[in-house]
């Protein structure tokens, strides 16, 4: 299993999905040894989830830079040494490790998973070589229109994604947007090697966070806090279409500061909220907290009054992460997204949350005053249990499963006895 994003690295949901994937696959008969990068191409560490890695697994953590850290003299450094991604250099340290674990550990089948494009080209380059069946993982897409943004860059990440067209036996997304594009993007490859597989949430630490937390204690008693948990991006989360209907609907008397918190956990850009904060003089009721270890940051989505959720139209095949978190929580959901995309269909499916879009202050004016007097009134839906169930990443787990066993049965590797349940939904 080929991830950059893994314990000690903090900072990204992608861990998430890659840890549980590794704790329950045994469950399903697979073994995974994990091919990740060494700690020092991290841009932040912490011992949080290390424990979370099971103790029999093998963590193989092979030689890698982060080329603005490492490669760059006065925070400049040849472009080259940068595409796909800042972690090429992985690429150097990750082929020559992956085939000391095939050859000596009789590996079956190869997995790797992107946003970091160095990793589909180390699962490439290994397929390649040793004739293995592989499987690649979409948590989004690559090649996307005006993203990269400089052209170099986005034809280095055109080049990687061709080969994991060319090469893989199959591929999995965790949307049924994204699939469907690359369906038509590369319709060659057929929809029995296309799968989704979603993102999700893990019961187990959940159960720990609650079995800890008292959900009766609000954050703020007497106000209403609204909790944005993890990172806003200047463009795909641009928060200041909120913030702007936020200063109007304060100057307006719509909304009183002294009983409203907007509150951001771990958004990394402080600064630009700080700024657009002033800008529309809401920094009354607006907070910017630090990142906290990932059981606090659950307990505290379980404590808040509503969750919020930021996501643009340009972002219409991808869902955040944090959402299924969201929806384990059994809180209400503003969710500011494109009321057409996927975001908002699995908003729809789970019968969950409130939806306007992200890039519109007039509509979200409108939207947050309605929002908040559901919320004081207990009108607002929220996720059915048993349904989210379904979203649980042991349920996640036993799809990917049906993947590999899928994909190696093909490729004639012994596979593990077969499951009885049905097969993950196809696009």
């Amino acid at each position: 299993m080929i991830a950059f994003h893994f314990p000690p690295l903090t900072g990204s949901s992608g861990i998430h999905r890659t840890l549980n994937f590794v704790r329950h696959l045994p469950t399903f008969g697979w073994s995974p040894l994990v091919l990740t990068a060494h700690p020092r191409a991290y841009e932040a560490v912490s011992d949080d989830q290390l424990a979370a890695v099971p103790p029999h697994t093998l963590v193989e953590r092979a030689f890698a830079l982060n080329t603005a850290r490492h490669l760059s003299l006065w925070r400049r450094y040849p472009a080259f040494l940068a595409r796909p991604d800042r972690w090429v250099s992985w690429w150097l340290g990750a082929v020559p490790a992956g085939l000391r674990l095939i050859r000596r550990h009789g590996v079956d089948l190869i997995w790797s998973t992107y946003p970091i494009a160095t990793a589909h080209l180390i699962g490439a380059t290994l397929a390649k070589l040793t004739g293995l069946p592989w499987v690649a993982d979409f948590r989004d897409p690559m090649a996307q229109d005006g993203y990269p943004s400089d052209p170099k860059t986005w034809q280095s990440f055109k080049r990687v994604e061709e080969r994991v067209f060319d090469r893989g036996s199959a591929f999995v997304f965790v949307t049924p947007g994204a699939a469907r594009m690359y369906q038509q993007r590369y319709p060659g490859i057929g929809a029995s090697r296309v799968f989704v597989v979603e993102n999700g949430y893990d019961e187990e630490t959940f159960a720990a966070a609650e079995a800890a937390t008292d959900r009766t204690q609000p954050l703020h008693p007497g106000m209403t806090t609204l909790l944005h948990s993890g990172v806003v991006y200047p463009s795909e989360r641009n928060p200041e279409p909120l913030l702007a209907a936020l200063g109007e609907l304060v100057a307006a008397g719509r909304i009183d500061p002294r009983r409203f918190r907007l509150r951001f956990r771990a958004a990394v850009h402080e600064a630009l909220l700080r700024r657009l904060a002033a800008k529309y003089s809401v920094e009354s009721c607006v907070e910017l907290l630090p990142p906290v270890p990932y059981r606090e940051a659950l307990a505290e989505m379980l404590r808040a009054d509503a969750l919020l959720i930021l996501q643009s139209r340009d972002c219409n095949e991808q869902i955040p992460a944090k959402l299924y978190e969201y929806l384990r929580c059994a809180k209400p959901v503003l969710a500011l997204t494109d009321p057409e995309g996927d975001t908002a269909n699995l908003l729809r499916r789970y019968h969950a949350g409130r939806v306007a879009p992200m890039e519109s202050k007039e509509e979200i004016a409108r939207a947050l005053p309605q929002f908040l007097a559901g919320l004081a009134q207990g009108t607002l839906p929220v996720a059915d249990a048993g349904e989210v169930k379904s979203a649980s990443r042991f349920e996640r787990t036993r799809e990917l499963a049906r993947v590999l066993d899928e994909a190696a049965s093909t490729a004639g590797v012994r596979v593990p006895a077969a499951q009885q349940e049905p097969p993950p939904r196809r696009p």
